[in-house]
């Protein structure tokens, strides 16, 4: 394009959006915990309990506590509210895609003497959907991203000792990731820079579950890291020619695609969690779960051919987030006739450092509390839960600017309602 006479550097930073299909992404970065109705009841703390089909995904050392044939199936759904006011104050923006969901489905066999099961799970571990308005201020940081994964997490479960289990899996792993941010244009919505690729990865996962006495049980499960290579594409396009104030380079329209791929690192996540059961109608569990996100350092996008003059043919993304905890505290009080309820809370911090913040993202503290009510029949199963989430305002500042100028700063907040309900057939 010879009417380009500048090379200014795009900063894709959008990339370290991958916090999915759902928004539903509550934790720090992009992790999707909420599997099952009767553990987002308990605040998630049940890695130490994990006594129905979900513990594919909790712990699958559980298992062995479940005989016969046990299916379950169920949906997370949540209304997320990501929210922005820019430094100085002004308009507060907000999420643009506040809803999204999840359906997990669980099948798990167990012999008589819960000795040895085995079962098979397909769920959604993480993903993330977000869209901003064009007038936010850093419409040339980020302005809509999608990510989906879904893992299909075959297991084992074994009792080595009548008070020790260990469970082992394999998950294959489908991703698709869709990133997209402006250009030139800091408030217009003339120009887009995307990103869209897929691919299939497997990852590990397993557990321990220890009870030494009636009332207490120890549990402790891993999720290995996975490397995913998303192959797809990247466009550009400028619809209206643009003549910079105080500059005398012109930009013409054009349009491009390419193909283009980058390799995308998923942490490894690690949970322990202690289960103190004072009577036989009462479970307390407080658990600790280790995200490890700083394995996320840069990111390169490796595209077919660049763009000459406005960005390379490799772009790398430089994300640098920090690992994270989580805090869940959970309880449940059963009844004679099968019924229970539960409550629960959990505290997570943010991963996602203000000199790299990411707009896709909108990373904070988050705190949420969770109640439920669920009935274990002799056949059929259900549980029922809602959760509300909020995100303490935190105030970004010296995050990092893109070529058109605008950066991250600004004050962001965070409100969640969702609804998880499951239910299970015994057969």
């Amino acid at each position: 394009m010879k009417n380009f006479k500048t090379r200014p550097k795009i900063n894709y930073t959008t990339v370290c959006l991958l916090q999915v299909t759902v928004t539903a992404a509550m934790a720090g970065g992009f992790d999707l915990p909420d599997q099952d109705a009767f553990a987002v009841a308990r605040g998630l703390a049940v890695v130490a309990t994990a006594d129905n089909p979900s513990a594919i995904f909790y712990n699958p050392a559980g298992l062995t506590q479940l005989t016969g044939n046990n299916l379950q199936a169920g949906f997370y759904g949540i209304y997320l509210d990501s929210q922005y006011t820019p430094t100085g104050g002004g308009n507060t923006f907000h999420n643009q895609d506040p809803f999204s969901g999840v359906p997990q489905i669980y099948y798990v066999h167990g012999n008589e003497d819960h000795t040895f099961s085995y079962g098979l799970g397909v769920y959604a571990p993480s993903g993330l959907s977000v869209r901003w308005q064009d007038n936010t201020g850093f419409r040339t940081l980020g302005t809509q991203g999608s990510l989906s994964q879904f893992a299909i997490n075959p297991v084992v479960a074994f009792k080595l000792l009548d008070s020790l289990s260990v469970g082992v899996g394999l998950s294959a792993n489908y991703v698709n990731l869709d990133l997209r941010q402006g250009i030139l244009w800091p408030s217009q919505s003339y120009d887009q820079f995307r990103f869209q690729g897929d691919g299939w990865g497997l990852a590990g996962n397993m557990g321990l579950r220890w009870q030494p006495v009636e009332k207490l049980s120890f549990g402790a499960a891993l999720q290995t890291g996975l490397k995913m290579n998303l192959e797809g594409y990247t466009s550009a396009y400028n619809n209206v020619a643009l003549s910079l104030a105080q500059s005398p380079y012109y930009y013409s329209t054009f349009s491009t695609r390419t193909g283009a791929q980058a390799d995308f690192q998923f942490p490894l996540k690690a949970e322990v969690g202690l289960s103190y059961r004072p009577t036989p109608k009462w479970n307390l569990e407080f658990d600790v779960d280790y995200i490890d996100w700083n394995s996320m350092g840069t990111v390169t996008i490796q595209q077919e051919s660049g763009y000459s003059p406005l960005f390379s043919k490799n772009i790398s993304l430089v994300l640098q987030w920090e690992s994270s905890w989580y805090y869940e505290l959970g309880a449940t009080r059963y009844f004679d006739n099968g019924w229970h309820v539960s409550a629960g809370y959990i505290f997570n911090q943010n991963a996602v450092p203000s000199a790299h913040y990411n707009t896709l993202i909108a990373d904070e503290d988050r705190h949420f509390f969770s109640v439920g009510v669920g009935r274990k029949g002799k056949q059929f199963d259900f549980d029922v839960a809602y959760q509300f989430g909020y995100g303490p305002d935190r105030t970004v500042s010296g995050s990092a600017y893109s070529s058109s100028g605008q950066n991250a700063d600004g004050t962001y907040g965070f409100i969640s309602h969702a609804i998880s309900v499951s239910v299970g057939w015994h057969f």
